[in-house]
């Protein structure tokens, strides 16, 4: 009986101490006191502000990406034709900035190469500032956020050492310990969010670098059309 009993009391003692162990994310930030809380919070922002971009941008360049592929074909067989009206109709008919481009070019037509060219090109600066919009923001949360999780780490190093100071160094080291390690979740918080919005913003920057080729390319077509003997 007294063997089975210490066998109760040790898997009693077990339990307890892997309990102690046990700690939740949740525990970690609101153990960590009101300036965890409130960096922990500001990174949660972050978080949404580059995840709502992220998705919105995301699908916007996606729409922009889209064109018939016998759109160029057909503005070729309207200019051919003399039909400028109808391209500018068909350019007005096709929500992409493929389309505004083309349409700045035919409502050009009998100007000047060069006059046509510049137009283009001043077209295609507004389209390609529209498919970055607001991108340079998850730059800038990739670089704010670990610093700002590392921000909160001092922070509770130095609340850490403030206390082990005023006690005259006869702190508890289970106290200390528990504040910094609850410090280093605004690090790692940091960091996750750093990440995510470093990965987002190159992503984005990829797929607005194939829409800009994709503009260029079309510009091109529409340039040497114009150059091609009626």
């Amino acid at each position: 009986m007294i063997f089975f009993q210490d066998l109760e009391e040790g898997a009693e003692i077990g339990t307890s101490i892997s309990e102690e162990k046990t700690l939740s994310v949740i525990d970690l930030i609101v153990n960590g006191g009101a300036g965890s809380i409130i960096i922990i919070a500001v990174l949660f922002v972050l978080l949404f502000t580059a995840l709502y971009i992220y998705f919105e941008r995301i699908f916007a360049i996606k729409a922009a990406s889209k064109i018939d592929k016998n759109f160029m074909n057909q503005i070729r067989d309207h200019v051919m034709s003399g039909k400028l009206e109808a391209a500018k109709l068909l350019c007005a008919q096709t929500d992409s900035p493929v389309a505004r481009l083309t349409e700045k070019g035919v409502s050009r037509i009998g100007k000047p190469l060069d006059d046509i060219n510049t137009a283009i090109e001043n077209a295609g600066t507004l389209e390609v500032y529209k498919l970055e919009k607001n991108v340079s923001v998850l730059a800038t949360v990739a670089g704010a956020a670990p610093m700002i999780g590392f921000l909160g780490t001092v922070i509770g190093m130095i609340l850490a050492f403030h206390e082990m100071a005023s006690s005259g160094g006869q702190a508890e080291m289970g106290s200390l310990a528990s504040g910094i390690y609850t410090a280093m979740t605004t690090t790692v918080a940091g960091l996750v969010v750093g990440i995510i919005a470093y990965i987002g913003y190159n992503h984005l920057v990829n797929r607005t670098d194939k829409v800009v080729h994709k503009m260029e390319a079309n510009a091109v077509e529409f340039l040497d059309l114009l150059n091609e003997p009626i």
